[in-house]
């Protein structure tokens, strides 16, 4: 059964302690972007949370029934070794997908210049139009927040402009209480030239403004998100793994050809 976001908040004991990377229930509890599901309301004893396609479940696995979680938690789910079994019976198709978590404990590097005269700016209630003129590889950056009108009202993110065309954006793609894991992306023909670093340095100062700790998290093999957090000053914090239920596990965004 569905809860609220305040049912939620009455039920967090059920969650584990906050910790960087994906913070799903977190976001919610944050900034009520998302939904969550229970076994039951009172005394809920497992939880499945959503925000933009991202799940987190916890508490007991042996409270949910494999039928009633098939074709409901679908997407990039985070989940304590328990739950693989009720996840693989429930699941068409399930996938590990690793997962390396970064944060930065310091003021971190200087501002990165981007190349190619573009302009990064703060992006506000007026930017819904250019973020949902995103292409398809880069429009999930908005996911989290409801959709492009979410992220703009958030005025969270910082974008790169070439004209008025909106090429690169960066925001806090999860928020907790102690960190903000940071998400960016990048249209294609205009990576390569520092806008992702320019956009995430920005983010990331916002971040610590707020008195907490930007979070990165990235796929081993993602070589250009491992070389902006790098830049970034960001050090690894841990190496996890997320379960892919129901969907393709998504490749590294592809590099700028010469």
């Amino acid at each position: 059964m569905p809860l609220t976001r305040w049912q939620l908040a009455a039920a967090a004991h059920l969650l584990p302690p906050e910790r960087p990377g994906p913070m799903i229930a977190q976001h919610l509890l944050g900034t009520g972007n998302g939904s969550c599901l229970a076994d039951r309301w009172p005394g809920p004893r497992a939880l499945a949370v959503e925000t933009g396609g991202n799940w987190a479940v916890a508490g007991d696995p042996a409270a949910l029934d494999p039928a009633a979680v098939a074709g409901r938690v679908a997407g990039f789910v985070e989940a304590p070794a328990a739950f693989e079994p009720l996840l693989r019976a429930a699941a068409r198709e399930l996938h590990e997908w690793p997962r390396v978590i970064f944060t930065l404990e310091g003021p971190g590097g200087p501002a990165p210049a981007p190349r190619g005269g573009l302009r990064v700016r703060r992006l506000g209630p007026g930017d819904a139009g250019p973020l949902a003129g995103l292409g398809s590889e880069t429009d999930w950056i908005a996911s989290t927040w409801g959709g492009p009108g979410g992220l703009a009202a958030s005025g969270t993110g910082w974008g790169a402009f070439d004209g008025r065309r909106l090429v690169a954006v960066a925001c806090p793609f999860f928020v907790g209480q102690g960190y903000e894991d940071i998400g960016v992306a990048t249209e294609p023909g205009f990576r390569g030239l520092g806008l992702s670093p320019a956009c995430a340095w920005a983010v990331c100062q916002d971040v610590r403004r707020r008195g907490r700790v930007p979070s990165w998290t990235t796929s081993p093999d993602n070589t250009a998100s491992l070389r902006v957090a790098a830049k970034l000053g960001f050090r690894r914090q841990r190496r996890d793994r997320l379960l892919v239920v129901d969907a393709p596990v998504p490749e590294p965004a592809r590099p700028p050809q010469p």
